[in-house]
Parts: C-alpha cells; structure tokens; sequence
C-alpha cells in the first residue's frame, strides 16, 4: 500500500522538480522514484544511517535525503538529486506532503480494521475506549449497521459498488465481513428514523440490482452513540437478516425493529415451540386446512379481523367467509373473530413457520 501511495505522489510530481526524486526504505532500498528503472536499486542502510537518525535535511555525496515517519524510529526518507540549497528544500517539502498522505491512509486503514475488530468483538472492550480515542472517533456520533447479503455471486466487485456509494471514508464504513456478507457502518444524523435507513437500503439494493445482484437482502440494526454499540447494531443486523429469511421471505429490506413478534418466536427452543403447537391444536391439526383456508386466514389478519372488509377484498360473499370462519373453528377450537383466539392462531402460523424452517431435533 505505502509503496504504490508514495509512487503515485512522485509521479505526480516528477514535472513540477527538475531533480530525480524519490523515497527509500530504512534498509536503503529505493521503493518509490520519478526514474522507474531506479525502482528496487539497493544504497545500503549503513550509508543512510545518518539519515534516519535525525529529522533534518541530510546531504551524501551528490544528493539530499530528509527522513519522515514516526519520530522515535522513521520508516522512509525522501531524497533527490544535488547537494544544493534547492535540493533540501525539495527533500524538505517531500517530506511534509508524503508524510502527511499517508498518515491520512494509515489512520483511515486502521480505522476500517478498528471498526472492524469492534463489530466482531474481536477487541477487547477496555481497548475500544482507548483506541478511538487515538483514531479521533467522536464518542456521540449515531451510526448503525447495514448487512448486505449477496447469495448468488461474488462480493468483491458489490463491495466496490458500495464503497462508490459512499465516498465518504472518513465517516463510514465499508467491510466484508465472509463470502456473502459486507457490512455499512453509516454515520447518521440522530433524528433519522427507521423509514430513513429502510429508504437508504432500498437505495443500496436497487444499485446492486442494477449490476447484477439480484439476490440481495439487507438487514438493518438500531441506530446507536458510540463506538462500543457498534457490535450492538451489527447483531441486530445479523438478526434480521436470519428471522427475515424465515418469516418474510419475499423483503429484501429487514429491519431489526420491525421484526416484532418474530424476532421471539426465533429466540425460542424448537422443541418448545413443537409443544406449543400440539397444545393450541389439539382439536385438530393445522396441517388439515388446505391452502384456500389458509390464505382466508391471512386476508382476515390483514384487514384487523373485519368480516365485512376481508369478504369484499375475497370478492366472496359476507356469509361464505362466515362458514369458512366457522370451519376453522371446529378444526382447531379457535375462533378468529375472537381477539384472543386470533392472537393464539396467529403465534401459531409463526411458530410453524419457523419449524418448518428449522425442523426439531429428537
């Protein structure tokens, strides 16, 4: 990474100096220089080694030299061509700019690694405080973490569509997390809601669809301050990812907070939840009603237990929807024009839902 950054900034300006100019490492080899074929030439560490050991421009033989880094041990030193005034004032100019570059690169690596480490509890908490601290993290910034899941492709060419979406590398985050997951770590402001991180998800997955990525779903956890909550959110996306695929399988957007009572049912033991069914179906099976019945149910559900709106959403007559009400009810002993009875049934087509998904274990 250092040696292309410093490549780059030489290219860039070999025009501008009239000298050869370039960086070596502290072992005295040439890594970056504006004559390409120089590129690897060794001068020796032991030649340079007055260089590294003062911050002042040095002059050997018939060229200057300036180290730059850290101040206790510097890693590099520029130098160009001549033993002039005008050649250590381009070491000393190349010293600052290249210095300052990559610090900026360095510190927006180890930021990316940090945030990284910190959503994967893969650092330990005292640690966090201490280390965002030193990267400048603003301790009340509101972030929260998108999930994007890819199923039927490659990821590499996705996080770079993500990455364009969000230049901003400063405040946010791009990170693959496996082969099918990259995470977004977004800054937001503190009265984006729900319904504003949902529209930034759609967003995300309508670019990938554009190139590609059909197959994509994305998860979003809370919004929440500080770096250490970060781990939190991240959670709450994985989570909402896992019960979306199992009781919402048509969205591709699933949010940890709309989740609601799915988010418990999948928290339960599979083996409670088939206790759960034999004891709420006991008349009956719900396995005996038929897919016409099942899909009364969800209508009926979907217009809050109405009689007289389900029916005219059926397009079937008021008393046709009674009778199919009525044989639910001899099958199963729950009548769902009962509030209570509805709240029961509807658990339970969940409950099956997840067991369906995630079979017992004996």
């Amino acid at each position: 990474m250092s040696n292309r950054l410093f490549q780059s900034v030489i290219h860039q300006m070999k025009d501008s100096v009239d000298r050869t100019i370039g960086v070596v490492d502290e072992a005295g080899a040439i890594v970056a220089c504006s004559e390409l074929g120089r590129i690897g030439e060794l001068l020796g560490s032991t030649e340079l080694e007055p260089v590294f050991a003062t911050q002042d421009a040095v002059t050997i033989g018939q060229c200057a030299y300036k180290s730059f880094g850290a101040p206790m041990h510097p890693e590099y030193a520029v130098f160009a061509d001549g033993a002039d005034d005008v050649a250590r004032t381009y070491v000393s100019i190349l010293a600052v700019a290249i210095s300052n570059i990559k610090q900026y690169y360095d510190e927006k690596y180890d930021r990316s690694n940090f945030i990284k480490n910190v959503m994967l509890d893969n650092i330990l908490p005292g640690d966090v405080s201490v280390k965002s601290k030193e990267l400048h993290f603003t301790h009340d910034t509101v972030r929260a973490v998108l999930l994007i899941r890819i199923t039927d492709a490659d990821n590499a060419a996705a996080f770079e569509v993500i990455q364009n979406l969000f230049p901003d590398k400063t405040k946010d985050f791009v990170i693959i997390i496996n082969e099918t997951d990259i995470a977004l770590v977004k800054e937001i402001r503190g009265n984006q809601d729900t319904k504003d991180l949902e529209k930034l998800a759609r967003s995300i997955a309508d670019s990938l669809g554009s190139d590609y990525y059909p197959h994509t779903i994305v998860g979003i956890g809370t919004a929440v301050t500080g770096i250490k909550e970060i781990a939190h959110s991240f959670k709450e996306a994985q989570v909402a990812l896992e019960v979306g695929k199992v009781f919402d399988t048509e969205k591709t957007i699933v949010s940890y907070e709309n989740l609601g009572i799915a988010r418990l049912i999948y928290q339960l033991p599979t083996t409670l939840c088939d206790m759960f069914l034999r004891e709420v179906f006991k008349r009956g099976s719900i396995d005996n009603l038929d897919n016409e019945t099942l899909f009364t149910i969800q209508k009926f559900f979907e217009n809050n237990l109405n009689v007289s709106e389900t029916s005219r959403k059926l397009f079937v007559h008021r008393n046709t929807l009674v009778y199919r009400l009525e044989k639910i009810r001899k099958l199963t002993g729950l009548d769902l024009r009962e509030f209570d009875d509805a709240i029961v049934f509807k658990v339970a087509l969940m409950v099956k839902k997840y067991l369906d998904a995630k079979p017992v274990k004996f």
